[in-house]
């Protein structure tokens, strides 16, 4: 079973060496958590579940072997994406706040790591258009 025996980051990626000597990377946008975080918190992490996952206590994130084995790059884009870039004031926490989910999955919808579902878009799309009635009353 190949395990996690070493993690770096350079630039905007995240590099992970395994116990098979094969190096991997993803980029940081499919991990907002990581991508927000200092230097020093990203370099503060255990290799945990056997070498299967790494864990940040501090930003409360973990990332499992098999996210690595993903080769999809960011798609900036998607519809999730252009919907953002149509409002940039709008804040991730907040809309994923707002559609009930994590600000980390959303970001990656956001940078096409991630594909949602037609009924997560329409969740989006519903609270864009909530957020744009709230702006009316004002």
């Amino acid at each position: 079973m190949e395990t996690i025996k070493n993690l770096w980051f350079d630039g905007h990626r995240i590099f992970m060496r395994s116990s098979e000597g094969r190096v991997l990377s993803r980029p940081l946008e499919a991990y907002l958590e990581l991508e927000e975080a200092t230097t020093e918190q990203r370099n503060n992490f255990t290799i945990e579940d056997e070498g299967r996952a790494i864990r940040w206590e501090e930003l409360d994130a973990d990332i499992h072997i098999s996210s690595f084995y993903e080769t999809s790059e960011p798609n900036e884009q998607n519809e999730v994406a252009v919907m953002f870039k149509r409002c940039p004031w709008l804040n991730v926490s907040e809309v994923a706040r707002a559609i009930g989910i994590n600000k980390s999955l959303l970001a990656r919808y956001i940078y096409g790591i991630s594909k949602p579902s037609e009924q997560r878009i329409m969740q989006i799309r519903e609270a864009f258009h909530q957020f744009a009635q709230e702006l009316q009353t004002v």
